[in-house]
């Protein structure tokens, strides 16, 4: 499992920093959202094989709405002003500390 930010507002792969789900979404909206965004990873999938380039502009831009829509995109959701920052090396953010307290890499 990767590790959340003390936080809340990211989980951890491989170093790097990926915004969380808005936890304010209710539950059946999340789940709406996450259905739509795996329709759309698989339309992506299937414009990669079909080889058409309109058809994978509309599957990205799919699968953008539906990370924008969960809070994994666009305006951050929380209100106290921290920036946002998603894909940053951790190493390179304030949560540098807490992400080397936790286990050696190799367990994490």
């Amino acid at each position: 499992m990767n590790p959340t930010t003390p936080d809340g507002r990211y989980f951890v792969v491989k170093g790097r920093l990926w915004r969380c789900s808005n936890p304010a979404l209710d539950e059946d909206e999340r789940q709406r959202l996450v259905n739509e965004l795996m329709e759309a990873r698989r339309a992506v999938k299937a414009a990669k094989a079909s080889g058409f380039a309109s058809e994978m502009k509309s599957a990205r831009a799919a699968v953008r709405a539906a990370k924008v829509a969960l809070g994994e995109r666009g305006p951050v959701w929380w209100d106290d002003g921290a920036p946002d920052l998603n894909k940053h090396m951790v190493d390179n953010t304030p949560y540098s500390d807490w992400y080397h307290q936790l286990k050696p890499p190799a367990e994490r």
